[in-house]
């Protein structure tokens, strides 16, 4: 067996998330395309949920939305991933944050602007986008 060691021209792309086939994703994915983050609603309770599901956590109903919300939040739990993965290649340290928004809905995203060290629970952080290719971005936070 052979190894082929030649160098590629093929540089490793991002991960894209593919739509859901359980739940219509529909309305994240073109918030996203708008510059907006917008998230599953109970109307119910008046509650948001992330990730989508195809009933609301809160009460078992399909009586869900979409709407945006601020993106506004704080670090609820954090780390700093460095081991090298798939996708991850020339994006280490990766900060990674699981942010609490103001709308009071979990949500996990990377960290755009984090300092070696200087991620830390509590700190106020504010939605970014994450350019995973040229056509998708994805929610990420800034810390303020």
């Amino acid at each position: 067996m052979t190894i082929d060691t030649r160098p590629s021209d093929i540089k490793p792309s991002r991960v894209v998330p593919k739509p859901s086939v359980y739940v219509d994703t529909t309305p994240f994915w073109e918030g996203a395309k708008a510059g907006r983050l917008v998230l599953q609603y109970c109307a119910d309770t008046k509650q948001f949920q992330h990730y989508p599901r195809p009933v609301s956590i809160y009460t078992g109903s399909r009586n869900l939305t979409w709407r945006e919300v601020s993106g506004n939040g704080f670090i609820y739990a954090c780390t700093v991933i460095r081991v090298p993965g798939p996708g991850l290649e020339g994006r280490l340290p990766l900060a990674v944050a699981t942010v609490q928004l103001d709308e009071g809905v979990h949500i996990l995203g990377n960290i755009l602007n984090a300092e070696q060290g200087a991620m830390a629970i509590e700190q106020r952080v504010e939605l970014a986008w994450d350019q995973l290719s040229s056509d998708v971005a994805y929610p990420a936070f800034k810390i303020l």
